[in-house]
């Protein structure tokens, strides 16, 4: 009971004003994503249970599980995630395996796993699980080249594993993207060769292009977003367009907090992928400047943790929850845009779902830990 005590008892003092920053600024994107989840979800929540608040309810759940869990990531010692990576990497890689054979058919997709009582997406954990596993199998590269070349062996066996699993046979192609992105982030950082890097990226063009051509349910969406101009009988542009119109309805201050008239039945997945559109028309374009502003912020402060790092392992544990969270905010946001074709990716920290919301604040739990431990070994406060 005691070490149970220990792990979530806030070491506030331990951190320094760039750790400080990071919480703050995820606190109030919680607390923001709650406020616009309870707005989007309101007439789809009373359609479906009679209650208007049951997904706000459900959500403001996840937040204080998603708070718990970055509470005990942030106080667990670094020692323990260099122990634990690979452990934790099966675990989610078995989740992931049991997704794809025993998992629910979501829009296409197979990528919850149903527990009884609740239903997780696996993927989402299997994310952090690479980036702790890999940060530590990176940070051993560049010494023996015997050993070096074995690292490396296993960096790509898990990675290729991971997205197969995901992107293949769950066929979560938004998922596989942002994975994807971290993982060649993460090699890059680690000193990969640029010819190298660059020939991977290549490979995994087209990768992609060959997913999108091999299912029909891809091409047609992303031939529509490459014809915008063409005829739609299909309705694939259905929720970009009506996405576009919230957007262009908030104007410059916005309709006013729970008065957006889209969330009415005309988005699909309102308070979801595309609650960035409801927050364009109901705080204007004010408010949506502010949330990207916000993923500004909070991907400056990852930047600057990375940078006072002083091991290889903490730094790159930091980048690869830094690629994650920002480059998923770009793509949404991107989405919603119409920058790129519908992907089905959250917005961190604001889209409804327990698991995104729990593993992203898990996530920022683990680079707070990264940050503490940095100050602790200093015997003062971080500058």
């Amino acid at each position: 009971m005691t070490n149970v005590r220990e792990a979530l008892r806030p070491k506030i003092r331990s951190q320094s004003r760039q750790g400080l920053m990071l919480l703050g600024l995820t606190l109030i994107t919680v607390g923001l994503g709650l406020a616009m989840v309870a707005s989007a979800s309101a007439v789809d929540s009373f359609k479906e249970t009679s209650n208007a608040a049951s997904v706000f309810l459900r959500q403001g759940l996840f937040a204080i599980v998603g708070f718990v869990a970055l509470l005990i990531a942030s106080n667990l010692p670094m020692k323990f995630y260099r122990r634990i990576g690979q452990t934790f990497l099966l675990i989610a890689l078995g989740l992931q395996v049991a997704t794809v054979f025993l998992g629910q058919d979501i829009n296409g997709n197979r990528n919850w796993l149903d527990l009884g009582p609740v239903s997780i997406q696996p993927s989402e954990f299997l994310k952090l699980a690479l980036i702790i596993a890999l940060a530590n199998w990176l940070s051993q590269t560049g010494g023996d080249p015997l050993k070096t070349r074995q690292l490396w062996t296993w960096v790509f066996a898990a990675s290729g594993v991971a997205l197969v699993l995901v992107a293949l046979m769950g066929r979560d192609m938004g998922t596989g993207v942002v994975m994807a992105i971290v993982l060649m982030g993460m090699y890059l950082f680690a000193g990969m060769r640029w010819t190298t890097w660059l020939t991977m990226g290549a490979v995994g063009a087209l990768g992609a292009f060959a997913l999108v051509a091999s299912s029909p349910s891809r091409r047609v969406r992303f031939e529509a977003w490459l014809n915008p101009e063409m005829a739609d009988p299909m309705g694939v542009r259905w929720q970009f367009e009506h996405g576009t119109w919230a957007l262009a309805s908030g104007g410059l201050w916005g309709t006013g907090l729970g008065r957006s008239k889209l969330k009415w039945s005309w988005i699909p997945e309102v308070e979801n992928d595309f609650i960035f559109a409801v927050i364009g028309e109901e705080l204007g374009l004010v408010g949506a400047l502010a949330v990207i502003l916000i993923f500004f912020a909070i991907g400056l402060t990852f930047f600057a943790i990375a940078r006072l790092q002083t091991n290889a392992f903490s730094r790159n544990i930091v980048v690869g929850v830094m690629i994650w969270i920002v480059m998923q905010a770009f793509i949404n946001i991107g989405v919603v845009l119409g920058v790129f074709p519908v992907l089905g990716v959250p917005l961190p920290l604001i889209s409804a779902g327990g698991s995104s919301l729990i593993s992203t604040m898990a996530a920022i739990g683990v680079v707070l830990a990264v940050e503490r431990d940095r100050v602790s070994k200093l015997g003062r406060r971080g500058s």
